[in-house]
C-alpha cells in the first residue's frame, strides 16, 4: 500500500510539473506572438510613408522593372523582409487606410450612383477608365477606376492615396476621396474641365495663347517646386509630361497622376527604369538613379512643347538641337498658331530656360525655384509692357482731346473777333 501511495504522489507531482511547464510555454508563446504583431504593425506604418508607386501610369508611362520577381520588388521598395504588402492587399483594412491618408472613403454604391452607373467616360489609361461623377453635395469629380486585372495598379493606388493624402497645393490636382469596396479600387479627384495640356496643345480646333502658355509654365513650376522644396521629405514626380498636366475652367494648370512618384530617400539604391519615352532624363537611363534634377529635365521638355507644339514622339529634341545652333533658331520651330501673335524675345527667354533644364549634366540644371523666378520675370516683363502700352495709349488720347479742345477754342475766338 505504501508503495502504491508513493507512486500516486510521484504521479501527481509529475502532472503538476508538466502542467506548470505547459502553462509557461503558453504564456511565453502569447507574449512572443503579441510582440511580433506589434513590431509588424510598426513596420507597416514606416513603409506607408515611403512606399513608391510602380505602374505603367497614364497612356504611355512605362515601368521596365515590372517584370522583376516579387522578392526583388519588395526589397527595392524598402519593405521589411516579411510579406506585409501581399497580406495587406489580400485583406485590406479600412482603418489602416483611413489612418494612412485621412481621406474620406466611399462605398461602391456611392460611386455607382454618382457616376450614373459609370456612363460618362472622360478617358482611359493603363490604370483604368476615368468617369465623370456628381457627388450628393453637388460637386463634380473625376473617378479613376483601377482595372480588376491590374496588379501594378494596386501599388499605384495605395501610394497615391497615402501620398496625396498629405500633399496639398493649388497647383497639384486634389484627391478628394477613394473607394475600397467589394474588390473595387477607385480614386476620386477634383474635376478639371479643360482636360490635359496635351489635348489642348495638340488640338486643331483650339489655340492656347502665348500668355496662357507662360501662365501654364508658371503654374507647373509652382507645383513642382512644392514637391521638391515644400514637401517633407521631398517628392520626385518621375512622370512629368503634358498629358499629366490638367487644366481647370480658368486654364490654371495642376500637376496630376502620381503613379510613379516617390519620396526622395537617399538610400543608395538604384530603381528600375520608369517614366514616359521622350521625357526620361538620359542620365537616369544610363545610371538608373533618379533625382529631382530628372524631374527638371522632363519639365524642360514640357517647356519646349509649349513653345513648339511638337510632341516628344515627333522628334521634338532633334528640332530643338537644330534650333540651338543659332540665336534665333527657336523662331523657326515656334508653334505656327503663335506666329505674329507673341513677343519673340519672350519666346527666346523661355527657350533659354528650357535649354538649361535639359542640360546633359544634372548638376548644371537649375532648381525649380530658379526656374520659377525666371519664368516669373518673363511674365512680369510682359505685364509691364502691356501697362506701358496702355498708359501710352491713354496719354495719346488725352493729348489728342486737349488739341481738339484748343482748336475749338481758337475757332470760337476767331469768330468772336470777326463779329467785333
Amino acid at each position: 500500500m505504501v508503495h502504491k501511495a508513493d507512486l500516486v504522489i510521484i504521479g501527481i507531482c509529475v502532472g503538476v510539473a508538466f502542467g506548470i511547464l505547459i502553462a509557461l510555454l503558453v504564456f511565453f508563446g502569447i507574449r512572443w506572438y503579441k510582440r511580433r504583431v506589434h513590431l509588424h504593425h510598426h513596420a507597416n506604418e514606416r513603409s506607408v510613408a515611403t512606399l513608391p508607386i510602380w505602374t505603367n501610369g497614364l497612356e504611355t508611362s512605362v515601368d521596365f522593372s515590372a517584370s522583376l520577381s516579387n522578392s526583388i520588388a519588395i526589397k527595392t521598395s524598402g519593405f521589411p523582409a516579411t510579406n506585409s504588402q501581399h497580406s495587406w492587399w489580400s485583406h485590406p483594412s479600412k482603418d489602416h487606410f483611413a489612418s494612412a491618408s485621412g481621406l474620406p472613403r466611399y462605398s461602391y454604391k456611392d460611386i455607382q450612383k454618382a457616376t450614373q452607373n459609370f456612363t460618362t467616360i472622360l478617358g482611359e489609361g493603363s490604370f483604368g477608365p476615368v468617369y465623370k461623377a456628381t457627388l450628393p453635395t453637388g460637386g463634380v469629380v473625376a473617378v479613376k477606376v483601377l482595372g480588376t486585372n491590374s496588379k501594378q495598379g494596386e501599388k499605384e493606388f495605395f501610394t497615391e492615396v497615402t501620398l496625396l493624402g498629405r500633399l496639398h497645393h493649388r497647383n497639384l490636382v486634389n484627391l478628394v476621396g477613394y473607394c475600397v469596396d467589394k474588390g473595387h479600387r477607385m480614386l476620386i479627384y477634383e474635376f478639371m474641365s479643360n482636360g490635359s495640356l496635351a489635348n489642348l496643345l495638340y488640338s486643331e480646333e483650339y489655340t492656347l495663347s502665348w500668355e496662357d502658355r507662360v501662365q501654364i509654365a508658371l503654374d507647373i513650376s509652382h507645383g513642382v517646386e512644392y514637391l521638391h522644396d515644400g514637401a517633407v521629405p521631398p517628392v520626385i514626380h518621375r512622370d512629368l509630361k503634358s498629358a499629366n498636366i490638367l487644366l481647370d475652367q480658368s486654364l490654371r494648370a495642376k500637376v496630376a497622376d502620381f503613379g510613379l512618384s516617390k519620396e526622395e530617400v537617399f538610400d543608395g539604391r538604384n530603381s528600375g527604369l520608369k517614366g514616359t519615352y521622350g521625357y526620361i532624363d538620359p542620365m537616369y537611363i544610363s545610371t538608373s538613379k533618379f533625382t529631382t534634377k530628372s524631374d527638371i529635365y522632363s519639365f524642360g521638355v514640357i517647356l519646349f512643347e509649349l513653345i513648339t507644339a511638337i510632341h516628344p514622339h515627333q522628334n521634338l529634341m532633334e528640332y530643338v538641337n537644330l534650333a540651338a545652333m543659332s540665336f534665333d533658331g527657336v523662331d523657326e520651330i515656334l508653334d505656327k498658331k503663335l506666329v505674329g501673335t507673341c513677343n519673340l524675345e519672350q519666346v527666346r527667354s523661355l527657350a533659354a530656360i528650357a535649354h538649361k533644364c535639359i542640360h546633359r549634366t544634372p548638376s548644371k540644371r537649375p532648381s525649380t525655384g530658379e526656374i520659377l523666378h525666371a519664368i516669373l520675370k518673363i511674365r512680369q516683363r510682359r505685364l509691364i509692357k502691356e501697362d506701358t502700352m496702355s498708359f501710352t495709349g491713354y496719354d495719346s488720347s488725352r493729348m489728342a482731346s486737349r488739341i481738339e479742345n484748343q482748336q475749338v477754342e481758337l475757332r470760337n475766338m476767331a469768330s468772336i473777333n470777326e463779329r467785333s
